[in-house]
C-alpha cells in the first residue's frame, strides 16, 4: 500500500507529528579529557556547550515541554513562562520557536545583553525585572502572572522534579557510559540544582564511594553558610539554596572566586581551544583543585555548561582584543 498522502489535510496532519529536528541535537554530548600540565592533573569534562542553543539547559527545556505535551498541559494558545538568568530562557525560546509555542521569559536586569538578544532572536518576549540581589522576585512574578492568566505554563525549573529526573536518566547515564575509568569525584556549580542532584544520584548509584561536590562562588557561598554577595559567575548561586538541591547526595562544597573562574575560563579558551563561559571555568578550577588535593585513582568529572557567546559584554571579555598582526 502506498504511503503517499492522499490529501492536503492528511499531509498537514502527518507534518504536525514530525518532531522538530533541533530536538534530536540535544544531549549525547562528548566527555573530553583535559590535561593540566602545570598542576599535573587530568580531569574529564562534559561538553554541554555543544547543545544546539549553547548550554546544558536545552536538556531540561526539551524534557519538560515534551512531558507537558504528553500530559495535555499545553494548548495551541499556551504561553511558556519562566524566570531565568539566561540559559534556560534561551533554551525554552528555542524549543518554543521549533514547536510553535509563545514564550515569555522573566530575566534580571543584570543579565548580559547577549542573553537578551538570543532570547529575542528566537521570537520570545522578554520582561526584565530589578532583582536587587533577590532572584526569587522573578519566580514570584511568574507565579503571579500564571495565577492571573490560565494560558501561562510554568516549567518551574527551580522546583520541578523533572529537572532531576532528566539529569539522572540522561546526562548522568551518558557520563557513566563515557568515563574511561571509575568515577571518584564529580563537581559542578548549581543554579536550579537539577544537574548536580540528578547526575550525582546516577554516579552514586554505580559508584557509592564517589565524592560529590558543589562548586560555589567564593563571594556567594550559601551552602557554606555564608551570606550571598555579588559575583561574576553568571547563572549559578542565585543567593538561595534551591529546593532541588536539598536532598542531593553532596559530600561537600568548594569555593571558587570570580577572578579564579575567569582566569581558568581564559585558559580553556587559549590552552584548550574551548570557547566556554565563566561557569565552565569555575567548574574546571574546582575540579583541578580537588584533583590536586586528593589525587584520586579514578576520574574527576565536571561540566562545561555553556558557550562564551553570551559573555561578550561581560568582564570575561573586558580586556582589549589583540592588535592585528
Amino acid at each position: 500500500m502506498s504511503n503517499v498522502p492522499t490529501s492536503a489535510a492528511e499531509c498537514t496532519t502527518r507534518q504536525l507529528h514530525i518532531e522538530p529536528a533541533v530536538l534530536g541535537l540535544i544531549g549525547n554530548t562528548p566527555l573530553v579529557t583535559l590535561r593540566f600540565e602545570p598542576e599535573n592533573v587530568t580531569i574529564y569534562a562534559k561538553c554541554e556547550f555543544l547543545n544546539p542553543s549553547g548550554s546544558i539547559k536545552d536538556r531540561f527545556a526539551r524534557y519538560v515541554i515534551m512531558d507537558a505535551e504528553r500530559r495535555g498541559l499545553l494548548e495551541r494558545d499556551s504561553i511558556i513562562l519562566e524566570c531565568s538568568s539566561g540559559n534556560t530562557g534561551i533554551a525554552l525560546a528555542m524549543i518554543g520557536a521549533a514547536k510553535g509555542y509563545r514564550v515569555t521569559i522573566l530575566m534580571s536586569e543584570g543579565a548580559s545583553h547577549e542573553r537578551r538578544h538570543l532570547i529575542g532572536q528566537f521570537g520570545a518576549e522578554l520582561i526584565l525585572f530589578s532583582s536587587e540581589g533577590q532572584y526569587q522576585r522573578g519566580i514570584e512574578m511568574s507565579r503571579e502572572m500564571a495565577a492571573n492568566d490560565k494560558r501561562y505554563f510554568l516549567p518551574r525549573q527551580f522546583e520541578n522534579p523533572l529537572n532531576i529526573e532528566d539529569h539522572f536518566s540522561e546526562t548522568g547515564q551518558e557520563i557513566l557510559r563515557q568515563a574511561p575509568e571509575p568515577i571518584d569525584m564529580f563537581v559542578t556549580a548549581y543554579g536550579t540544582g537539577g544537574t548536580l542532584a540528578g547526575v550525582s544520584r546516577a554516579i552514586k548509584a554505580q559508584y557509592p564511594e564517589a565524592r560529590i561536590y558543589a562548586m560555589e562562588p567564593a563571594e556567594a557561598a550559601v551552602l557554606a553558610g555564608e551570606c550571598p554577595c555579588c559575583h561574576y559567575i553568571e547563572g549559578v548561586a542565585d543567593g538561595f539554596i534551591p529546593p532541588l538541591l536539598v536532598d542531593a547526595p553532596l559530600d561537600g562544597s568548594i569555593k571558587v572566586s570570580s577572578a579564579d573562574a575567569m582566569t581558568m575560563t581564559r585558559r580553556l579558551h587559549r590552552e584548550h581551544g574551548l570557547l566556554v563561559g565563566t561557569s565552565s571555568g569555575a567548574n574546571v578550577a574546582a575540579a583541578v583543585r580537588l584533583a590536586q588535593q586528593h589525587r584520586p585513582e579514578g576520574a574527576v568529572v565536571t561540566m562545561l555548561c555553556d558557550r562564551a557567546d553570551r559573555y561578550f559584554s561581560t568582564k570575561l571579555f573586558g580586556d582589549k582584543p589583540p592588535a592585528d598582526g
